[in-house]
């Protein structure tokens, strides 16, 4: 973990109520896709933490969606504005057990992870499958960057308004073949992505964070192994470690 400044190069509207932020500056300690950050936001006393979207040698970039007002304050910080971020946070997705045709499954704005993920697998030589779930069609986001990486996609929408009517783990038993599987979301849909996957995988969960660094304790989860911290121990967990 280390406490850095970073300067917003843009911070722009992408969906309802979905900005894209990108950051500059060193993100020597960020080693894998699927780990967060905790971002200060001025004039207020606790940090945000956000999962990181996608990271090179000098930016970072994270989605995020207007929930309260620390995000609306974020949302109207121009470009060339000083944030002081956390960096290194959480355990990352493990990508060398994927297999070659791994499967990925997010909705809404757990959807960013798992480009950084994606990106990283395409760069090995892998061929994911990304399932995509949205409520209606101007909430997508990120859609083309996925097929920009020449995967195979598909997307839901609760509404039918763009791919297929429904949610997205109604997908999951259609896609044959796959190797592993790697999933973000809240708890529900992560349960019935375990209950009818058919390989292992990686879960990146969803959790309020007091600290965001394993202080705390605030947002242990139960596992075969004992209480872990999302923050610290994960957010990626084994899919074979929760008790569900």
């Amino acid at each position: 973990m280390k406490e850095q400044q970073f300067a917003i190069v843009s911070n722009t509207l992408v969906a309802k109520d979905l900005y894209r932020l990108v950051l500059l500056g060193n993100t020597d300690d960020i080693i894998a896709p699927g780990q967060f950050v905790n971002i200060r936001v001025p004039g207020f006393f606790l940090r945000r933490p956000f999962s990181i979207c996608c990271f090179d040698d000098t930016t970072l970039t994270i989605v995020y969606k207007i929930v309260g007002e620390g995000t609306v304050a974020l949302a109207a910080l121009p470009q060339g504005s000083v944030l002081n971020v956390l960096t290194g946070l959480g355990s990352g997705y493990q990508t060398s057990i994927s297999g070659q045709t791994p499967l990925l499954v997010g909705g809404g704005v757990s959807v960013p992870p798992l480009y950084g993920l994606c990106e990283s697998l395409v760069k090995q030589g892998k061929h994911p499958v990304v399932l995509l779930g949205f409520n209606t069609q101007r909430d997508i986001f990120l859609v083309k960057e996925f097929q920009a990486l020449d995967v195979s996609v598909h997307i839901t929408t609760k509404d039918g308004s763009v791919g297929i009517k429904g949610i997205i783990t109604d997908l999951v038993p259609d896609i044959e073949n796959y190797s592993y599987y790697y999933a973000c979301g809240p708890m529900t849909m992560l349960q019935t992505v375990y209950s009818i996957a058919k390989t292992a995988g990686q879960l990146s969960l969803e959790s309020r964070m007091g600290c965001g660094f394993g202080a705390c304790m605030g947002c242990s989860v139960n596992t075969k192994n004992g209480p872990k911290r999302i923050c610290k121990d994960g957010p990626v967990l084994e899919s074979g470690e929760l008790l569900w």
